[in-house]
């Protein structure tokens, strides 16, 4: 009956729960079965088996670790109070503690290299997942993301029989009762204020593991080249503070595509960014003046151009449709001048804009940045060329102004005709007193020299007719240029839009990385 209540408070207390392969003491080569089970989120379930103790059946519900009701606690676990521990076996986790001995000797298992031997070599694996792409500063060219750092190292001063402590083959202690390694991330720029992981999962074989999660600040320089076709990928690289790579190294996991899909599965949200894959290389680099061991983890991936395009680069264009829709206004008024400068100072808004993204610091200019300024320029030569037709046009009308009328006789001729027909009159009225600048009064004379006026009336009415349709109909030679100008322009426009977006697009559209 004791064994069985022992048997059960082992197996509940999740003591049997541990993988056997995952702590096999002779699997100090690789670690292969730890990438398995962390790579995996079926960890398992284990239903514990129940001893009999006399007690009544207990519905499914109640068995299942995962529903047990506050009603079955006292049903399952009061006929084990009376229980009692053999003392022949050391079951608690203080027991491993105290052979250890680890809170009194203190300066063997933190204050050096956990070796026995100072010319062995410390080995120490990490992993790294990424758990979601937080923010991309392009401006700031920062990387921020979150991640989970698994590290494994060999602990030769820990060492204990299993059997002796009930089958016990892991504790969890504190972090400051064991020596860590001193791993820091090269890129990053400010601290994790989170707290870390406070345990350390120490195996009998001297194994030691931590796992820790961390929301990473680092520097990543950015090709926004292509801008908002880009690809980007950012390093995370892990290295020793103080250790050289003759007293510690670093080791990994170097299946790339299933590091990639891994992290593909426990990702959890990617900002504006689709991730692609994650990579993992080592390298080795002479750091004040001995070699370190550099484990390097590169996360590639896109951005997200949807909103990019819905927000720039298709108002932009919109903008150059309404400068080319400006060759249908009239060019005799100023009403053209003023439309296309509005166009042209909005594209300059979207310049600003584009300036506040884009980092300063960046080795090419960006294709977007081209595609702003080469828009500007073909609305700004549209716009001079707007100004120099009108003013080839106003020139026109002013060699206009000056009428030739005042040369002509016609109107001298109706003048002189007009005195005749006054004095006439005047002499008709009174004939002994004739007006001033009369000769002698011929009533007869005058009612011709009446229609005669007429007709030459008419006849300067259908002169300034025929000289207006001609004027309208023959337009002056500064205004055929202006005309002339004005076509050329239309088709070099057309030309040089199709073939400047072509191009940029073209080079757009290019996978690269």
């Amino acid at each position: 009956m004791t064994i069985q209540a022992l048997f059960f408070i082992v197996v509940f207390t999740g003591v049997g729960t541990s993988n056997p392969d995952f702590h096999d003491p002779q699997d100090r080569q690789l670690v292969s079965n730890w990438t398995t089970e962390f790579s995996s989120d079926n960890f398992g379930t284990i239903e514990p088996d129940y001893p009999n103790l006399g007690m009544a059946p207990l519905p499914p519900e109640a068995i299942d670790p995962l529903e047990i009701r506050p009603e079955h606690f006292n049903r399952i676990f009061k006929p084990f109070q009376g229980a009692k521990v053999d003392a022949s076996y050391e079951c608690s986790y203080q027991s491993v503690l105290n052979k250890l001995d680890l809170k009194k000797n203190t300066d063997k298992y933190v204050t050096t290299r956990p070796v026995a031997d100072h010319r062995h070599l410390t080995w120490v694996f990490i992993e790294m997942r990424i758990y979601a792409i937080l923010d991309v500063r392009e401006a700031d060219q920062m990387f921020i993301s979150y991640i989970w750092v698994y590290l494994r190292w060999d602990n030769e001063h820990i060492q204990w029989d299993p059997d002796e402590f009930c089958g016990q083959k892991h504790i969890l202690i504190p972090t400051k009762y064991l020596w860590m390694p001193d791993l820091t991330i090269e890129e990053m720029t400010e601290q994790d204020k989170a707290t870390p992981s406070p345990h350390l999962n120490v195996g009998n074989y001297g194994w030691v593991e931590f796992r820790n999660d961390q929301v990473v600040v680092s520097t990543c320089k950015m090709e926004v080249y292509r801008f908002p076709f880009d690809i980007q990928s950012c390093n995370i690289s892990f290295k020793s503070i103080m250790h050289s790579d003759d007293k510690l190294r670093l080791f990994y996991h170097s299946n790339n595509s299933e590091l990639t899909e891994q992290s593909r599965q426990t990702i959890q949200t990617q900002y504006e960014w689709i991730f692609l894959n994650m990579t993992v290389q080592e390298k080795t680099v002479n750091h004040f003046g001995f070699n370190q061991t550099v484990i390097v983890y590169t996360i590639t991936m896109k951005r997200r151009s949807v909103l990019y395009i819905a927000n720039f680069l298709l108002p932009v264009l919109f903008f150059l449709c309404l400068d080319f829709a400006s060759f249908l206004m009239s060019d005799t008024g100023g009403e053209k001048v003023g439309f296309k400068v509005t166009v042209l100072l909005a594209v300059t808004v979207m310049q600003l804009i584009l300036n506040d993204i884009l980092p300063p610091s960046s080795d090419k200019i960006p294709l977007i940045a081209i595609y702003c300024i080469g828009i500007f320029t073909l609305m700004l030569l549209s716009l001079l060329e707007t100004i120099l037709v009108m003013y080839l046009i106003d020139k026109d009308q002013k060699l206009n102004e000056n009428p030739e009328d005042k040369h002509s006789p016609l109107p001298c001729c109706c003048t002189e005709i007009k005195k005749w027909i006054r004095c006439a009159s005047a002499a008709k009225e009174d004939e002994s007193f004739p007006k001033e600048g009369c000769s002698s009064p011929h009533t007869d004379v005058s009612l011709v020299m009446e229609k005669v006026y007429e007709e030459l009336s008419e006849m300067k009415k259908s002169k300034y007719l025929l000289s207006s349709r001609t004027e309208d109909e023959k337009p002056g030679y500064w205004t055929r240029v202006a005309e002339k100008i004005n076509k050329v322009f239309a088709v070099f426009y057309i030309i040089a839009v199709l073939l400047f977006l072509s191009v940029l697009f073209t080079v757009w559209n290019i996978d690269g990385t």
